[in-house]
């Protein structure tokens, strides 16, 4: 029992809105049914090619950078829960439209203005997380919001693929009710946080989050750090964009009808796998630097994907799965508490757009970067190549880690660190 509790500290002792936000995360979650089967509803009910359909997904990430940027102004300024509940209802909207048209283009671009609207949400998402937290509790309450949203994935993937076979209109209005339900407990039972980050009172142990006045660009230049962050998880996410667009093409390949119903329990094995080991994970990582956690996460991204280019089988995707989920886990539980404790009270919202749009990069080039070289390799090749650039990028944030170390050697507050 002592071992039980131990192994829950990190997310006891939260404010409570942290654990509605919890509860809405599950919500959402156990509806996400769209986003996990895009790649085999492109391919298989709109009958787009594997090229065509790596360009669509690449181009709706494109179009999620100027909405997460119009997101993260309108927090800084209008207020977190406004966005959310705007943004948010919104793409609910288009989702549920979507599942009444007949499938087509139109259906896709439904699909990418949806997304739009969550990427336009995600930063107030973020900010009000951090308006809530110190960076003593902040691991421990963004790995229970990511810890929610995997208890509900390990469901979601696997309904959403047992519908899209007889009932593919009730993927999409499923996912639009859930995420308005998710939506409706943000709604009743969690106040609005901004004014707290322009009058909570920081004290010098945290000088990096004191509120600076200036744009994002004049705050970025006196955190470099930032910015080499962002590029290296540039290169995670290019890797992790993957196991939704090559693992579905290479399952397709391989187990044929049965390819939707594996792909749903592989996904569904990825949210159970992240529901029982992100508490273990977070504990045991407790009192890590965050930036030495990333570096084991993008060796294990190297390892899981880069597999795939080796071995082929059924037991082996869920061996990769398992793998990579590891990796991701680390990299759910401090990406985002780096990027807050080194943030400004006053620019949450602009910098919890700006930064994850450089790395979302990652997620939005690899379906096209990757649709494109499998005109001239295997899905097998593609993996290998896949890998490469995860073992890259962790080889990167170990020489980033050096230089952070340099930059709080020399005094937080100057920001002058520079990787060499």
């Amino acid at each position: 029992m002592n071992v039980f509790k131990n192994l829950f500290s990190p997310y006891r002792g939260l404010p409570k809105e942290v654990y509605i936000i919890f509860v809405a995360r599950i919500i959402n979650a156990v509806g996400c049914f769209v986003m996990p089967l895009l790649t085999i509803i492109l391919t298989q009910s709109i009958g787009v090619s594997n090229e065509a359909a790596g360009y669509y997904i690449s181009l709706a990430g494109l179009l999620y950078m100027p909405a997460s940027l119009l997101g993260g102004k309108l927090a800084d300024h209008v207020g977190r829960k406004k966005v959310i509940v705007l943004f948010d209802a919104l793409a609910a909207a288009l989702y549920i439209l979507a599942g009444l048209i007949k499938p087509s283009m139109d259906t896709v671009y439904l699909v990418m203005l949806a997304g739009a609207g969550m990427s336009a949400a995600g930063p107030a998402h973020d900010s009000l997380l951090a308006d809530m937290t110190t960076p003593q509790n902040r691991q421990g309450a963004y790995g229970l919001s990511y810890l929610g949203w995997n208890m509900g994935f390990s469901i979601g993937p696997v309904l959403g693929g047992i519908l899209y076979r007889h009932h593919l209109p009730l993927v999409f209005i499923g996912d639009g009710l859930t995420a308005l339900l998710s939506l409706s407990l943000i709604m009743f039972f969690v106040k609005e946080t901004v004014h707290r980050a322009k009058t909570e009172e920081i004290g010098p142990e945290r000088s990096l989050e004191r509120r600076e006045k200036g744009s994002l660009l004049a705050v970025l230049r006196k955190r470099p750090v930032l910015i080499y962050f962002a590029f290296i998880i540039f290169g995670y996410n290019f890797a992790y964009s993957q196991w939704g667009f090559l693992l579905p093409l290479q399952i397709m390949r391989d187990f044929n009808q049965a390819g939707p119903a594996y792909f749903g329990l592989i996904a569904g094995f990825n949210g159970l796998v992240v529901m029982l080991f992100t508490p273990l994970i977070t504990k045991l990582s407790d009192g890590v630097e965050e930036i030495r956690r990333m570096v084991v996460g993008g060796v294990l991204y190297a390892l899981g994907f880069g597999m795939l280019g080796i071995l082929n089988s059924l037991p082996v995707f869920f061996l990769s799965a398992f793998i990579f989920t590891l990796g991701e886990i680390v990299l759910a539980i401090s990406v985002t508490p780096f990027i807050a404790n080194r943030t400004p009270a006053s620019h949450r919202g602009r910098m919890n757009a700006a930064i994850p749009v450089i790395m979302g990069l990652g997620h939005t080039l690899g379906p096209a970067v990757m649709g494109k070289v499998l005109t001239w390799t295997t899905v097998e090749g593609a993996w290998l190549l896949v890998g490469l650039v995860a073992l890259v990028a962790a080889l990167f944030m170990r020489r980033l880690e050096k230089a952070d170390h340099a930059h709080s050697a020399c005094g937080a507050e100057t920001g002058t660190a520079q990787v060499r």
